[in-house]
């Protein structure tokens, strides 16, 4: 007999964790199933492990880390190599020290008796629920190997996908980001010596003049309570957005705007059908995989559209349905999936819309970045260009009152 922790819901919604003893995690989740509750996770207790000391925080596990990690992984597994063997090596040849430890943990849990993937689990930072489960589909059905190389190739496409949308966004901030600068530059510092000429004149300046040199004074004087007004705002923005109905507001109006949402929709459909494919082709359950999903879809309208989808299929129904209602998922994606429900060949028509996606998030990029560098351009340009013209106008009227 073994123990086990668990966390599972109950028919109400209520949310109960304990520690039983089974002989597997099949026998547990059988057994709580009798007593009408849906598992949401089972971790096998390692003997000792709560003694052990956490492992060290200094340094981080990015993404390419845990890539190279898992090609070796299913490289050395495919050719052969006993697992304690296949994972010693592993901690030996890890370029990163906090992986490293991490590995020698999970060498050090697996001898105890644990799986590989109850052994991942103790490691949420570095291991994904979705690569926990992958592994742990990819144990049972004796195919660890191709599920890794699967995981592998996975992040790079998922990595490469999120890679394109930040560049995206990168290129337009940092020009906005030195037009400020630039601008505030000009206000603060430059504005103020025409003041000074102008009011030696003893000219009547023009209302555009005017209008710049009260925006430079009130800049010079209250420039600090500006950067605190921003950084409240940026704070308030934060905790709005952190509560359920906030993220959903604010996703649904990010997926409305012009380019940008265009951008946005198609990169969350290519990141939602790519993760529910590779984990169906995986042995996932189809409700255990559309409940990873929705936990890695990062938008909270494409979340709920997909948990509805997985109410839809827990009650006999079809999982095009309620992603039709959301609103989000174009027409095609909606067919393709019906299709695959019917033919039973889901997995493989969620990876073809992936590969689809992909290219289309490419091009919706492209349009972005064609789109904005004209208008970033223009708005300087009147900024910059009408700040410039109101400090010529009193020149101009000087020069007629000399003539």
């Amino acid at each position: 007999m073994a123990t086990f922790t668990y966390t599972a819901r109950s028919l109400s919604g209520d949310t109960r964790t304990g520690t039983q003893e089974a002989r597997s995690r099949a026998d547990l989740t059988a057994r709580l199933a009798r007593q009408r509750l849906k598992v949401i996770k089972i971790h096998r207790v390692i003997p000792g492990a709560q003694t052990r000391g956490p492992v060290g925080r200094r340094g981080s596990v990015s993404r390419r880390d845990i890539v190279v990690f898992t090609r070796q992984f299913s490289a050395m597994i495919s050719a052969g190599l006993p697992l304690i063997q296949t994972l010693n090596i592993l901690a030996g040849q890890s370029g990163n020290r906090r992986l490293c430890a991490i590995t020698r943990e999970i060498v050090t849990d697996v001898e105890s008796g644990a799986t590989v993937a109850d052994a991942l689990a103790r490691h949420p930072r570095a291991f994904s629920s979705l690569y926990v489960n992958m592994v742990a589909a990819g144990e049972a059905g004796g195919m660890l190997d191709t599920i890794l190389m699967r995981l592998a190739v996975f992040m790079e496409k998922n990595g490469a996908l999120v890679r394109k949308v930040k560049g995206a966004m990168i290129y337009p901030a940092v020009i906005m980001a030195v037009a400020t600068v630039a601008i505030a530059a000009l206000l603060m510092f430059v504005i103020p010596v025409f003041e000074t000429l102008f009011g030696s004149a003893g000219l009547m300046l023009p209302l555009p003049t005017r209008a710049v040199m009260r925006a430079s004074s009130f800049l010079k004087s209250y420039w600090h309570v500006m950067i605190g007004f921003a950084g409240a705002g940026l704070l308030a923005l934060r905790w709005y957005r952190a509560t359920p109905g906030g993220m959903l507001r604010t996703d649904r109006l990010l997926l409305g705007v012009p380019v940008l949402g265009d951008v946005l929709r198609k990169s969350a459909v290519s990141r939602f059908t790519r993760t529910l494919g590779t984990l169906l082709s995986s042995g996932v359950s189809i409700l255990d995989g559309l409940e990873i999903t929705a936990k890695t879809a990062g938008n909270r309208v494409v979340h709920d559209a997909i948990l509805d989808s997985r109410t839809s299929i827990a009650g006999g129904d079809t999982i095009a349905a309620p992603l039709e209602r959301s609103g989000v998922f174009p027409p095609m994606v909606i067919s393709m999936i019906g299709v695959g429900e019917q033919t039973g060949g889901l997995d493989e028509m969620l990876s073809r819309i992936a590969d689809f996606y992909d290219d289309e998030v490419e091009a919706a990029v492209g349009n972005l970045l064609s789109l904005l560098e004209p208008v970033i351009i223009v708005i300087l340009g009147v900024i910059v260009g009408g700040m410039v013209v109101s400090m010529y106008l009193p020149i101009f009227d000087m020069i007629n009152v000399v003539d």
